[in-house]
Order: C-alpha cells, then structure tokens, then sequence
C-alpha cells in the first residue's frame, strides 16, 4: 500500500507539472535544433523525416496537439507524453521483476 501512495504521488506530481508549467517551456531551439543552427546545416534535413512516417504524426506537431486550441495544445502533449512514458515504465518494470521471480 506504501508503494502504491508512493507512486501515484510521483506520478500526479509528473502530471501536474506537465500541465501547468509546460506552457512556460522555453521557446527558444532544443539542443539538437541549436547545434544544427550553430553549425549550418539545419536547412540539409531531409524533405520528408522519418517521423512522418510514425503513427502518432498525426496527433502531435513539435510539442503541441494538432488540432486543438494553441493554449491547450501544450498541456495536453505534456499529460499524454507522461501518461505513455509512465505506462512504458509501469509496463518495463512488471516484466523485469515477473521475470526475475519466475
């Protein structure tokens, strides 16, 4: 039971801080962005990325959901983004350890 509090406090603290504070994210380029721009070859990327071709494309653009109003965009990509890598985690974690005890 003491894990379980433990866990859903980190994971509604994550989730809190994904919604609200995620508006607040820096603008300005992320690392690979800035070393492409610092170093001149931003414009040689290839016409169509490979993440074109991932199925969730369609749904986020950047850090944002398309197609929903700009000012929710952000906070919703931040729950969805910690909700899979929780569940990822979540997931990873009860294989390795039903696979340690078996």
């Amino acid at each position: 039971m003491r894990n379980k509090t433990f866990i859903l406090s980190g994971l509604g603290i994550a989730l809190l801080i994904a919604v609200f504070l995620s508006p607040f994210a820096s603008s300005n380029p992320d690392g690979l962005d800035r070393v492409a721009i610092d170093h001149q070859f931003e414009d040689k990327a290839v016409a169509e990325p490979i993440s074109h071709s991932l199925p969730f494309h369609d749904v986020f653009e950047e850090y944002a959901v398309r197609g929903v109003p700009e000012a929710i965009a952000t906070p919703l990509a931040g729950l969805a983004g910690t909700l899979v890598t929780f569940g990822i985690a979540w997931g990873v974690g009860k294989l390795l350890i039903k696979g340690r005890t078996a």
